[in-house]
């Protein structure tokens, strides 16, 4: 798929993620965000920022539990809750977060 953000167009798989991963920006991130019925607020922000971070150290998006470890590490116990990423990334934090953070779908989310 392609689409076109801000003048640029942009290649996406099936699902929606990004193919070249250097193309993200916050523009794209907020078009990608749309497409999931999700207006980034600064909550999502910071853990589309943590995944990004996560992402350059490991060079993988991480699936649920680990993601959830790592915001609890990063941001505190009461962000580091699956209900917390549920409410801001729904149905599977994990996969949407990742994509619109601009990263490859996780291995093993749904």
């Amino acid at each position: 798929m392609k689409v076109q953000i801000d003048g640029q167009i942009i290649e996406t798989d099936k699902e929606g993620h990004l193919k070249n991963l250097k193309e993200w920006n916050e523009a794209v991130a907020e078009h990608l965000a749309a497409q999931e019925d999700i207006v980034l607020s600064p909550a999502h922000w910071e853990i589309v920022y943590l995944l990004r971070e996560f992402y350059a150290e490991f060079e993988l998006a991480p699936a649920m539990r680990p993601l959830v470890k790592r915001v609890a590490q990063k941001l505190g116990s009461d962000k580091g809750r699956s209900i917390h990423l549920m409410q801001l990334f729904p149905p599977s934090p994990a996969r949407v977060a990742a994509k619109i953070a601009g990263l490859p779908r996780p291995a093993n989310c749904l």
